[in-house]
């Protein structure tokens, strides 16, 4: 067996970026269930750049493995969060590099003057809050896909 790829799909990389609320529901759509290891969140705060190099479920996807019948794929992706001015955390033991959280969605609580919060929800009750200047996000895909370890498509009902 080998991995999927992207010439099996006739796609190309997904490279987004969102700067408006609207932008954002759909890079959180496609981020949903998206899983990464504590270790590969990064802020730098004099770059004022926060970024996580996740696995994502391509959603984008799912259908057209339906149809084919195979497998459903993941691929990892790099969500960057730019004009960051701090970042707090609940819920995340920053200790444990090894911990596997997984993300639920991203959302914009604006503020005054273009400024607010970027959120990302986490399962099991845990969180980010990043203070941004700016609303600046984007992912971009930097692996081929490969097929999801579970062979599932995420389910939060089991």
């Amino acid at each position: 067996m080998s991995d999927a790829s992207f010439d099996d799909g006739r796609e190309t990389p997904l490279n987004l970026g969102a700067e408006d609320s609207d932008d954002l529901k759909v890079i959180s759509t496609l981020l949903q269930d998206a899983v990464f290891p504590a270790s590969e969140m990064s802020w730098r705060s004099s770059q004022r750049r926060f970024a996580i190099l996740l696995n994502r479920f391509r959603w984008e996807d799912r259908s057209a493995a339906e149809a084919r019948g195979r497998a459903y794929e993941r691929v990892q992706s790099l969500l960057v969060i730019d004009n960051v001015l701090g970042v707090a955390s609940q819920g995340i033991d920053r200790k444990d590099k090894d911990v596997v959280l997984s993300l639920l969605s991203v959302a914009f609580e604006p503020g005054a003057d273009g400024a607010g919060h970027v959120e990302l929800t986490l399962a099991g009750d845990g969180g980010l809050r990043l203070s941004v200047e700016a609303l600046d996000v984007s992912i971009r895909d930097v692996t081929r896909p490969y097929r999801a370890p579970s062979g599932h498509v995420p389910d939060h009902d089991a």
